[in-house]
């Protein structure tokens, strides 16, 4: 059986005010034609379908058209709820869902929903358990020590029943230890929401969600990551499908296949003058990437970004690297010799905004200022 691997969607997702939307059906498209291409049988997709518990409408449309479209596929769907989704309403019609081989978690109640499928190996089990913190569990189990996410995990899988003889896969949404993590990802502190692998021993497979960059935690633990980039810490991530090829018990492999985005993203650095040199965009596709752009000017430039926008029209932010901007490294002492004079408090101050000392020039045009204050006042 071929499993394709999805995870963190996050349909409807604003990155630094602009809308994926556009990009986020491109890819879905994208990612219809790989399952196409490879005659999967099954989809998983392992939480954070939407970005936020009450998506808008558009997004909600989108998800509706991308599950319409598998269902015209003849694979089994297999959908959870992630941190950022509302459990109840990704479990909205899920007992019509099944007629059409759509299957969804249901709000978690203290079991773990399983669905068998038949190939020429023999049964595969799919577990699909939502995102769960401690307090979902506890309540189900009140005769357990839940204190760490590791326990409430641990708790909530011991209902599972891992028949040695038929291969399981479970879905899940979880931050598992050891895994590297992305900016636009939700933190806890302290990383107290890190479960333990060990948690998931009896698997053959499991299909994380949660995080967004592809990597594998242990042999039988993968995230696919996103099918997008959503934060700049991101730009030299390469974006995939993961593709499951399960065969016999104790063998399934693993493939990642490329995904190529309507606008990439990446980070440029120079002078005002070298980004907007026809030279420099001319034969890239710079311009049709989102932007994250650094001037190195030492002088800010005019209304920056919107003369930028005239040659890259994406650009999602602009910072400043120079002098200037460098100087909250190097505040000004607390403490002040008493004796210091006028001039030589003035020049700490402009170090400490422009990380260099005045000129002889400033220097005697400041000594004769204040030597004009004092005569007046």
């Amino acid at each position: 059986m071929k499993i394709i691997h999805l995870s963190d969607l996050h349909l409807g997702k604003r990155v630094n005010g602009f809308s994926m939307l556009p990009d986020q059906k491109f890819i879905l498209q994208q990612i219809l034609e790989i399952i196409r291409s490879t005659g999967a049988e099954a989809v998983a997709i392992s939480g954070d379908v939407y970005d936020k518990s009450i998506p808008p409408a558009e997004a909600v449309e989108l998800f509706d058209w991308f599950l319409t479209e598998l269902s015209g596929e003849n694979v089994d769907v297999f959908v959870i709820s992630g941190n950022h989704d509302s459990a109840e309403r990704i479990a909205f019609g899920a007992s019509l869902f099944r007629s059409a081989r759509i299957y969804v978690s249901p709000v978690y109640d203290g079991s773990v929903t399983c669905i068998e499928k038949e190939d020429a190996y023999g049964t595969v089990c799919f577990h699909l358990l939502p995102f769960l913190k401690p307090v979902h569990v506890r309540g189900h189990f009140p005769d357990s020590t839940i204190e760490t996410y590791s326990d409430a995990l641990e708790t909530a899988l011991s209902v599972c029943d891992l028949n040695p003889e038929k291969r399981h896969i479970l879905l899940t949404h979880q931050l598992v230890t050891g895994a590297e993590r992305s900016e636009s990802e939700d933190i806890s502190v302290g990383g107290s929401d890190n479960v333990d692998a060990q948690v998931f021993a009896g698997f053959d497979y499991v299909a994380l969600g949660h995080l967004h960059r592809p990597q594998n935690v242990g042999a039988n633990l993968r995230y696919c990551g996103t099918p997008l980039k959503y934060s700049f810490s991101e730009a030299n991530h390469e974006k995939s499908v993961t593709v499951l090829d399960l065969k016999e018990k104790g063998n399934c492999s693993v493939q990642t296949i490329p995904l190529q985005p309507l606008h990439d993203m990446r980070r440029i650095r120079g002078t005002y003058l070298e980004l907007t040199a026809r030279s420099y965009y001319q034969d890239t596709d710079l311009p049709d990437c989102y932007l994250d752009v650094t001037l190195t000017d030492e002088e800010d430039i005019p209304d920056a970004i919107g003369r930028l926008r005239a040659v890259y029209p994406l650009i999602m932010n602009l910072d400043y690297d120079n002098r200037r901007t460098r100087m909250d490294q190097n505040p000004l002492p607390q403490e002040i010799v008493p004796q210091t004079s006028p001039v030589e408090l003035f020049d700490l101050l402009y170090q400490s905004m422009h990380n260099a000392p005045m000129d002889q020039e400033d220097t005697a045009y400041i000594r004769a200022l204040v030597e004009r204050i004092w005569e007046e006042h």
